[in-house]
């Protein structure tokens, strides 16, 4: 009796591990970026959505920030416990290729299929001819503007130089009204790219011709210089280093700042935070021989190489990059159209705000495709908050470069 229990309780325990198995097998696991609060509910009408035309696979979707993005993915890849797909911002993932994590997606991929997509969004996930990842958001940078600031500060049109911008920033700080005339990131996600702005518009660029720093250059000193000067001149606000994108952002969504350069989410953010607030679009300035540069950005989604259901995962991105999914998260968030089909709707042929940010693409500037590329972009982002906080430019410069330097030779 005791054996036959044993031999049925194990029967049953081997039947529950099978049957365990089966759910493993049509699960698929999903890290997902957090971009707003409308970034959870989207993903969650898609598994609904998925889940029903697609019985037998189950989708779970995990919603992380981005400021512990990266190291998330890092850990859950040393363990071996990483999700199936995830999200990632395409400058990582030439490390995650190197690292022979990324699994090539052109075995799935069908011409039709590539054929959704616009070259410019799709080619930076492109690798030795191989692609790996999918481009599952796009935007470009642009300046944001208070009108009603600059209506009473006298100023007529959006500065076209920094020249230009600090004269209309002196304006808006002698308003004398708790206003700030330029908003300046000094921390966490993107501060080294607030500083790029200003470099390219002195002709220099992140990497100089023979891939050393250019950190190191007279341009990206002269940026440097701009910058800081607009600190001690209280032409920002107060605690630059204190602030993050969405900080700066928020004093802007309240009236506070007259200019920022952000992405073309800030404008969804608007309409619904602030639907008074009176604002305009314009280039980011240009420098003294007319040179400007904008930050072309894309996200991607992978597939990693040990996920056990590849088959089911690339269903779901087969579904995700769909016209009528592409356009339900595109516009939600705020995005450009990665989707040609997309890109056509009147949402986007009639948006204002949008085609400011799509005008500026033949002058975006993409993340370098190198190892340690994170590494180097930390570098510049601790040596301008150095200086933000009172650091002599020059010295700062030329640590970083030297630091930088040693990362790429790597």
């Amino acid at each position: 009796m005791k054996l036959a229990k044993w031999t049925v309780g194990l029967m049953a325990g081997m039947s529950l591990l099978a049957l365990a198995a089966q759910a493993d097998a049509g699960e698929v696991r999903v890290t997902v970026a957090e971009y707003s609060a409308k970034t959870g509910p989207y993903f969650e009408a898609v598994k609904k959505e998925f889940e029903a035309a697609n019985p037998g696979i189950t989708v779970k979707f995990e919603v992380v920030p981005w400021d512990v993005l990266l190291q998330k993915l890092t850990t859950d890849i040393t363990a071996g416990t990483n999700a199936d797909l995830s999200i990632i911002g395409t400058r990582w993932l030439i490390d995650f290729v190197q690292q022979d994590v990324a699994e090539a997606l052109d075995g799935y991929i069908k011409p039709d299929f590539k054929d959704r997509f616009i070259d410019t969004f799709l080619s930076p996930s492109i690798m030795e001819g191989k692609t790996y990842g999918l481009p599952i958001a796009a935007s470009a940078r642009a300046m944001y503007y208070n009108k009603e600031l600059f209506e009473k500060a006298g100023i007529a049109n959006p500065p076209a130089t920094w020249t230009e911008l600090q004269e209309d920033a002196r304006k808006i700080k002698a308003l004398g009204t708790g206003t700030f005339g330029f908003g300046l990131q000094g921390k966490e996600i993107e501060t080294d790219v607030y500083y790029y702005y200003a470099m390219w518009s002195q002709g220099t660029e992140i990497l100089n011709k023979d891939g050393t720093s250019g950190l190191g250059t007279p341009g990206a000193l002269e940026a440097a210089k701009l910058y800081k000067s607009m600190i001690d001149e209280g032409l920002t606000e107060p605690g630059v280093t204190s602030n993050n994108r969405e900080d700066v952002q928020n004093l802007f969504k309240q009236g506070k700042v007259g200019m920022m350069i952000t992405a073309p989410f800030l404008s969804n953010q608007i309409k619904d935070e602030a639907p008074n607030l009176k604002y305009g679009m314009a280039a980011i300035p240009a420098g003294p021989t007319g040179a400007r540069g904008t930050y072309g950005v894309t996200d991607s989604i992978i597939m990693f190489k040990n996920s056990k259901n590849k088959d089911e995962a690339w269903k779901l991105l087969d579904f995700l990059f769909t016209t009528e999914q592409r356009a339900k998260f595109t516009q939600g968030e705020g995005f450009l159209p990665v989707n040609k089909e997309e890109a056509k709707m009147d949402y986007y042929v009639n948006n204002a705000d949008l085609a400011a940010f799509t005008a500026l693409l033949p002058d975006a500037r993409f993340a370098p495709v190198i190892p340690g590329w994170e590494e180097v972009a930390q570098i510049t982002s601790d040596a301008m908050q150095k200086i933000y906080l009172g650091g002599d430019p020059e010295a700062g410069l030329k640590e970083a470069a030297a630091k930088a330097n040693a990362v790429i030779k790597k």
